[in-house]
């Protein structure tokens, strides 16, 4: 099984990738299956509302996902493409303790196959900006961010797999791995994870965004392999066609000589295991 379980296209407000043609690149590119996880931001952004045009490749306006239409699409691909590769509906939720009830009502309204949880951005200061850093030293945004990832997971359960479940890195030094420092509380979060029957991802995009390791890093890896951690997904985090498939297998190796022995898909929220 050749899958790519984190993808954006159009329909994120940081992509101008189509999504038939985010489908017809993995058709080409040899993937079997791949599932769409556009952005959804509460906090940060607001929904769609009735009256507001939706430009396809054109918009100006930040918002999250038009989950009608975003949908009908999905629907409507899957059908066209059925006999080429299979496509499975997500979304990615960039949660946090605040927005939870908006989520679960989003959550509650639609049939899902799949749901990364995300922590993008908290007393919706964005990480990306450096809103979220300015005044704080390294450390006081890791524990920050920790102690929110804990907090979600504890109170939320309608997701699958945490993405780049150390993504804070990204904004910080990308060079130093704060593995050590943040150990006991990582291992906090995985337990809940665990307990609760859900996983973590492997996001590929380490690379393009020149963090030294892996995301989550393989100390996260190991570490969740060790508290007996199984599912596991694998996702490029792609926002363009090239980044679309990046890194897949090179990942199944490494999960491979960690221990794992499968990684995962999903249909209907619930995980189907693949041999690595």
């Amino acid at each position: 099984m050749y899958a790519d379980y984190h993808v954006h296209s159009d329909y994120s407000d940081d992509s101008w990738y189509l999504m038939e043609d985010v489908i017809k690149d993995a058709i080409e590119k040899g993937l079997d299956e791949i599932c769409f996880t556009d952005h959804v931001d509460y906090g940060v952004k607001n929904d769609w509302q009735e009256g507001e045009t939706y430009l396809v490749k054109e918009n100006k306006v930040v918002r999250n996902v038009p989950y009608q239409r975003y949908f009908a699409e999905i629907q409507r691909l899957t059908k066209k493409y059925s006999t080429q590769m299979s496509i499975k509906m997500g979304l990615e939720f960039g949660m946090q303790r605040h927005t939870i009830s908006k989520f679960q009502k989003l959550f509650d309204t639609y049939n899902f196959d799949f749901i990364l949880l995300s922590i993008h951005q908290i007393d919706d200061k964005e990480f990306w900006t450096g809103d979220f850093q300015k005044g704080r030293t390294h450390e006081e945004c890791y524990d920050i961010y920790y102690d929110e990832l804990y907090e979600v997971v504890s109170s939320y359960n309608d997701y699958s797999v945490l993405a780049h479940m150390d993504l804070i890195r990204r904004y910080l030094d990308k060079e130093t791995d704060a593995f050590s420092y943040c150990k006991n509380k990582i291992e906090k979060i995985l337990k809940v994870v665990i307990e609760n029957g859900k996983g973590i991802e492997v996001n590929t995009s380490s690379t393009r965004y020149e963090i030294n390791g892996l995301t989550p890093s393989v100390g996260i890896l190991k570490l969740y392999y060790q508290l007996g951690g199984k599912i596991i997904t694998i996702g490029s985090d792609s926002h363009e066609s090239d980044h679309l498939a990046f890194h897949i297998n090179e990942s199944k190796k490494i999960l491979k000589e960690i221990g794992f022995t499968h990684f995962c898909t999903f249909e209907k929220m619930e995980p189907i295991y693949h041999r690595l």
